[in-house]
């Protein structure tokens, strides 16, 4: 054995020393029983004590020392970090209205904190407090729509059991709710919390409902599961965002100017790029939404060209077209340069 493995071997076995001793050990136990000296004990201490709560003990003048937690405990604590960053998911989740998901989040954060004991809450506090009150989650612009927290519970019941749910749903061009039976296929969280199903008894394609726009949600009598070969993943994939029409190869073209900047950017989960002599990229992907990735694109505006297909570029001068509605009538002002809009902002 190498001297450096013999070093980590004497330090593993006092962490295990530590852990199991009943009474704690002092400094020069600890060394008797590794065969070091004092010193070196004192060394090896020190360094368990920064990753272990490291109990100090005072007997008869003497200070003894322990590992009061399973080693098991010590790797399944969470830390001053992870607890802040569940904080910040739960708070931006409440600001945004996804109160049905902030709700389930905030229990699991309640169930955290209330498994740490006094000295863990202790050490964690100052840390937590700190980490929480300077970070957040970002709340982005973005519909305002309330979910009953039963409904997400109703629907991850019927899924746990292999039955279908069934509500009461309403569209804006159909305000009067009418009755769903539907086999739910997957719940998909984001702005908007939408359950993926399909009606049993019919060979259509899952559809999305907002469950928002649901009421009175309950199990079904009606025994309904996705297959066992769904792959909510590739369905998702299938389409830009929530729009599902027929799938499109989707080829966009980044002058060099712009391609670092592309490289750097998921347009879609299955994109495939090619570095262009020029220094430029060519990035391509097959989608439907082409309403939605048309209204993304915007936000590349003078950064990219759409090379096909016809649809997306039809699709993209209808929305340019709508957009040009939002300007004042008979607006004469000039249009800013990139570079101009760039030092504007």
């Amino acid at each position: 054995m190498t001297e450096r493995m013999a070093k980590l071997d004497r330090l593993l076995a006092l962490v295990h020393a530590l852990s199991e001793t009943t009474d704690g050990l002092t400094l020069d136990e600890m060394a008797e029983r590794l065969g070091v000296n004092r010193r070196t004990a004192e060394r090896m201490r020190d360094i368990i004590s920064r990753h272990f709560d490291l109990d100090e003990v005072v007997d008869d003048r003497r200070k003894r020392f322990l590992i009061r937690d399973s080693l098991r405990r010590v790797y399944t604590r969470p830390t001053a970090a992870e607890v802040a960053a569940l904080q910040a998911e739960v708070d931006g989740r409440t600001l945004a209205g996804q109160n049905a998901h902030a709700e389930q989040l905030g229990s699991l954060l309640a169930k955290v904190k209330a498994a740490l004991d006094d000295r863990e809450k202790r050490r964690l506090d100052p840390d937590l407090e700190a980490l929480a009150r300077l970070q957040r989650t970002m709340v982005t612009a973005g519909p305002i729509a309330a979910v009953a927290p039963e409904a997400v519970t109703t629907i991850q019941s019927a899924i746990l059991c292999g039955r279908c749910v069934e509500f009461h749903y309403a569209t804006y061009e159909r305000p009067k709710p009418r009755w769903r039976r539907v086999i739910p296929y997957g719940l998909v969280h984001g702005p908007l919390t939408y359950l993926v199903g399909k009606m049993p008894g019919r060979d259509d394609q899952p559809v999305y409902f907002r469950l928002d726009r649901m009421s009175e949600a309950m199990l079904s009598d009606t025994i309904g599961c996705a297959p066992n070969d769904w792959d909510i993943d590739a369905w998702l994939a299938d389409s830009f965002a929530v729009w599902r029409d027929e799938k499109q190869d989707v080829v966009l073209r980044v002058p060099r100017s712009s391609a670092d900047r592309a490289r750097h950017w998921r347009f879609h989960p299955r994109q495939q790029t090619e570095d262009l002599a020029d220094g430029g990229l060519r990035v391509r992907f097959a989608t439907g939404g082409m309403r939605e990735l048309a209204e993304h694109l915007f936000s590349w505006g003078g950064e990219l060209v759409i090379e096909g297909p016809d649809m997306l570029v039809a699709v993209m001068r209808e929305r340019i077209s709508v957009a040009t509605t939002m300007l004042p009538t008979g607006d004469m002002r000039p249009v800013l340069s990139q570079d101009a809009a760039t030092d504007a902002a």
